[in-house]
């Protein structure tokens, strides 16, 4: 099948039942979650359950090492046969190092009976500081991978020329960073991710950045496919009820995008008629 009958399927399946489609994998939630900084396992564990995302993300990384030592993770505490993995390639600083961790992927799939999993969350991070993804060390990775038959979500900078470069050459959604990652300022680069919106056939993920409910709904608001965020519940102070409420506001602002704004006018407008008021 070629790449241009794959967008065509997934520009089809996308608009079924309004359900989120990657890659013609149909999924019921637009919101998707992160497992990292929860206090405990108990407290992700609720949190995710709340929020009734179809996709939880897990860094590689973590889920290897925990299996090495033998601790017990998320990996071993969540139903998935109601949610699908979305491994990472957090802490990868380099293409190689983020095509290599990616490999194992796989086997983490396999372990939770997910064998036709080839979903990657793709994240070059070079920058110590601001956590800011490398472009060209994700244009690397992300062909390589592709063209090893991974479902790649490339986490970006809201850059559309770059959006655009890795739709090309593949990829099944673009991820770009509504602000860093943790740093809870929300949609600074809201005007270039309207663009990677306008210009995308597929999926557009705000990821990173979201701090508050309302910067979730106004990602969907204008026209977002999805959001991912994890800090933005697990640092909250009660992390069950703020993933509960992303839950609704992914929902709302996916609603008002599909209802269309009000424009806007520069006078005011009277909404009752004049005929039939009582006269004086």
């Amino acid at each position: 099948m070629t790449k241009e009958s794959l967008k065509t399927l997934s520009a089809e399946c996308f608009a079924q039942d309004d359900k989120l489609c990657i890659n013609n994998h149909l999924f019921e939630s637009r919101l998707m979650i992160g497992t990292g900084r929860y206090k405990n396992l108990k407290e992700a564990i609720e949190s995710i359950n709340a929020s009734s995302t179809s996709i939880v993300t897990v860094a590689i990384r973590r889920a290897k090492y925990a299996k090495s030592q033998g601790k017990t993770n998320l990996i071993d505490g969540l139903n998935w046969r109601k949610l699908w993995l979305l491994p990472n390639t957090a802490g990868c600083s380099t293409a190689e190092e983020a095509i290599k961790i990616a490999s194992l992927s796989k086997e983490i799939n396999k372990k939770i009976g997910q064998i036709d999993n080839n979903f990657i969350k793709l994240e070059v991070i070079s920058d110590a500081k601001y956590l800011l993804p490398d472009p060209i060390g994700t244009l690397k990775a992300a062909e390589y991978l592709v063209k090893n038959d991974f479902t790649v979500l490339p986490y970006v900078n809201s850059d559309p020329i770059l959006a655009k470069q890795l739709e090309d050459i593949g990829c099944s959604t673009i991820m770009p960073l509504g602000s860093p990652i943790g740093s809870g300022q929300g949609l600074k680069n809201i005007e270039n991710i309207k663009i990677i919106v306008e210009n995308s056939k597929i999926p557009v993920i705000v990821d990173a950045g979201i701090g508050a409910t309302s910067e979730a709904n106004q990602a969907m608001e204008i026209g977002a496919s999805a959001v991912l965020l994890n800090t933005a519940v697990a640092k909250s102070k009660k992390p069950k009820l703020m993933a509960s409420a992303m839950k609704y506001a992914v929902i709302s602002g996916r609603n008002s995008f599909l209802a269309g704004r009000m424009k806007k006018q520069v006078a005011g407008i009277e909404t009752s008629p004049k005929e039939g008021q009582i006269m004086k």
